[in-house]
C-alpha cells in the first residue's frame, strides 16, 4: 500500500498543477514513516530522478538542493515513524515546507549568476529579494504539502485501522487456498 502511494505521487507530477502544489515532500515524509528504513530514503529520490528524466533535468546545483531537501524531509519521516501523532505529522509537513523553501531559494540565488542575466545581486539584499519573490510559490508549497500529507497519511491510517479492526491479513500466505480442508 505504501508503495502504491509513492507511485501515485510520482504520477501526479505529470498532471497539470499549480506551481509547487505537488505531493513530493509528502511522499518523502510518508516514505520515511511507512516504508522499510532501508528503502525509505532511496525510493522517493529514485522516483524523483526517474520523473525528472521525463519532465526535464535542470542545473545540477539546483537539483542537489531539491533532492537534498527531500532527503532531509525523508529523514524527518524516519523520526516521525516512532513519534507519529496528528500534530507531529502536521508539524513535520510544515517544517518540510519551510526547509524546502529556504534551501531551494538560497540555491537559486547562489546559482543564478550563471545565467546570462542574473535575477538577484549576490548581496544580502539580493538574497532577501529572492526569498520575497518566492513567497507565492511558498504558499503553494505549504498548501500542497499539507493537502497531500493529509491525504496520504489519512488514507494509510484508515487502511491500517480497518485491517486491525477486522483482522485482515494481506500476507501472501493468506491468499493461498487450503485444499486439504474437509467440508
Amino acid at each position: 500500500m505504501a508503495y502504491f502511494f509513492i507511485l501515485a505521487a510520482v504520477v501526479l507530477r505529470f498532471i497539470p498543477h499549480m506551481p509547487n502544489f505537488v505531493p513530493i515532500a509528502a511522499m518523502a515524509l510518508f516514505g520515511g514513516v511507512y516504508v522499510n528504513k532501508k528503502y525509505a530514503l532511496i525510493i522517493p529520490l529514485a522516483a524523483m530522478i526517474i520523473s525528472d528524466v521525463f519532465i526535464g533535468l535542470y542545473n545540477p546545483f539546483l537539483m542537489i538542493s531539491v533532492y537534498g531537501s527531500f532527503f532531509l524531509i525523508g529523514l524527518m519521516g524516519t523520526w516521525l515513524k516512532n513519534h507519529k501523532t496528528t500534530s507531529n505529522v502536521i508539524g513535520a509537513s510544515l517544517l518540510g515546507s519551510v526547509l524546502f523553501f529556504l534551501v531551494t531559494n538560497f540555491a537559486m540565488w547562489k546559482v543564478q549568476p550563471m545565467f546570462s542575466v542574473p535575477l538577484y545581486p549576490q548581496t544580502w539584499q539580493g538574497l532577501v529579494d529572492s526569498y520575497i519573490m518566492g513567497l507565492p510559490f511558498f504558499r503553494n508549497t505549504i498548501m500542497g504539502d499539507l493537502f497531500y500529507t493529509g491525504l496520504m497519511f489519512g488514507l494509510m491510517e484508515s487502511v491500517l485501522y480497518v485491517t486491525r479492526k477486522y483482522k485482515i491479513n494481506f500476507s501472501k500466505e493468506s491468499y493461498v487456498p487450503n485444499f486439504n480442508r474437509n467440508f
